[in-house]
């Protein structure tokens, strides 16, 4: 049985909204002008100055909200956790810039497109009011209220303006998501190997396993250009040496679900093996020339045995395969005894575990929270056993829209959807946040594009079986047009 509620809103008419930008436009330079004159000290301050700028580079991507806003969000909050410079200034303007995202897509959503909003999105609501609740028991109140109330902004995102950007442009978003994940691959060999930045093994791992890895395999399998390709087969490979020497077993593992679900689903057993094969002489290739900084982490035998080994225990056989986590899950087991029912605060440790008198403005510190090794661990303890059943309803949703994309891809063998790298990239999410803690932790990037996407995912879902993929003369944005049937509620 569906549950699904129609909001409408009747806002200014097409040509109010046509000269708001530009009334916008001038006020902001107005008031720069008064900064200038009457408060020139404001601009020799590094904090204003970065504070215009980022107010200037939000309006120029609402003057084009659906073509630009998406990849304006994702920058920001991808550079706010690298050590880049202006790296401090993103990490408070990011709020901001998801703040008014959400506000001004879900305005401009509302005026335009009267779609449905199903049960994901009503589950997505019932998530945030669980949120605020555990709130009032937090040691950190306030805290956990601005940690619930960006977990609303970012939902309220993925609900109105993360459609907006894909809706009706799967052809040209998918393009340049593609686009996107080749300069991140690009990126990621230049910061970790020649500029020696953003060394974190766990973020490469996440990056590369969950987004880069499964869309470049999806881009490979449609791409109609020989150029085009092998490019990204390049760029693929190179993921693939960037995931295996950060040595990262989550990120590991969810790139080979991603990837294995692509292959199978869409009956590419050619490409699996090969994939297979290349994977085999990466690990050893890795194991031999980027090994662990522990010295008995690096085999010296060179077999395929203890570079398996290294991958799997990273040196730490005695701890077993997951000796690295179990201390942080008994601790994390121990506090949901403690508190059972409501939780410890959305975000937030008990103050037993850590100081009530300091916490950061902009970001998180370990004085109040901590790491989980599991996602789903993490949201019990935040939230406690009444309050995780939206929560787990919510991501048992994702689950079932990615099943039912596989079982379409099964019947149809047809890559040309926005559903199929979508339905790769949740697998992967939804594995990989069984081993880290960044899947309601909205500061986290992968966060953001993940629950971005999983509300897209819930529209784009193939409605009936493409005749496109029965016409191998049509071209791609033909076969898209055939096999993507945009759909109202999350059946």
């Amino acid at each position: 049985m569906r549950f699904f509620f129609l909001l409408e809103f009747h806002g200014m008419n097409d040509r109010y909204s046509q000269i708001f930008p530009l009334v916008a436009i001038l006020l902001g330079c107005l008031l720069a002008a008064c900064v200038a004159v009457f408060r020139p000290g404001y601009l020799s301050s590094d904090y204003y100055l970065g504070a215009l700028i980022v107010f200037q580079i939000v309006l120029a991507a609402l003057w084009n909200y659906r073509q630009r806003f998406f990849l304006l969000l994702m920058l920001v909050f991808f550079w706010a956790s690298t050590a880049l410079p202006l790296s401090g200034a993103w990490t408070a303007g990011r709020w901001f810039v998801l703040a008014t995202g959400a506000l001004v897509g879900f305005m401009i959503f509302m005026k335009n497109h009267p779609y449905y909003f199903g049960v994901l999105h009503l589950v997505a609501l019932f998530c945030v009011l669980s949120a605020l609740i555990s709130a009032e028991v937090s040691s950190y109140p306030a805290l956990a209220s601005l940690k619930a109330i960006s977990l609303l902004l970012l939902f309220l995102y993925g609900a109105s303006g993360a459609r907006l950007a894909v809706t009706g442009r799967e052809v040209k978003f998918f393009a340049g998501l593609l686009w996107g994940c080749e300069i991140l691959v690009y990126y990621s060999v230049v910061a970790r190997y020649i500029l020696r930045i953003d060394d974190n093994p766990n973020t490469v791992g996440a990056l590369m396993g969950v987004v880069a890895m499964p869309i470049l395999l999806w881009g490979i399998l449609v791409s109609e250009q020989t150029m085009a390709r092998r490019r990204r087969t390049f760029a693929f490979i190179l993921a693939l040496l960037l995931l295996l020497s950060s040595y990262s077993r989550a990120g590991i593992v969810a790139a080979a679900l991603g990837c294995l679900l692509l292959c199978v689903a869409l009956r590419q057993y050619r490409l699996l093996i090969k994939g297979l094969g290349l994977g085999l002489l990466a690990a050893v290739f890795v194991a031999a020339f980027a090994p662990l900084p522990s010295d008995e982490s690096s085999p010296s035998d060179g077999t395929f045995g203890s570079t398996g080994l290294v991958f799997l225990y990273k040196g730490h056989q005695t701890a077993g395969l997951v000796g690295s986590r179990k201390p942080v899950w008994d601790q994390t087991v121990a506090s949901v005894q403690q508190n059972p029912w409501f939780g410890t605060g959305f975000g937030t440790i008990s103050a037993t575990e850590g100081s009530s008198a300091e916490f950061g403005m902009f970001a998180s510190n370990s004085k109040v929270t901590r790491e989980h090794g599991n996602s789903y661990l993490a949201i019990v303890e935040w939230v406690g056993l009444l309050g995780v059943v939206p929560f787990f309803i919510l991501v048992s949703l994702v689950a079932v829209n990615v099943g039912r994309v596989v079982r379409w891809m099964r019947r149809t063998g047809d890559p040309f959807s926005a559903s199929v790298p979508l339905a790769a990239v949740m697998a992967a999410g939804l594995v990989h946040a069984a081993f880290e803690d960044w899947l309601f932790a909205v500061g986290y990037p992968l966060c953001v594009f993940f629950w971005a996407l999983a509300f897209v995912l819930a529209d784009v879902l193939p409605t009936h079986v493409s005749q496109a993929a029965h016409a191998p003369e049509a071209s791609r944005s033909d076969r898209w047009a055939g096999s993507v049937g945009v759909a109202a509620v999350t059946r």
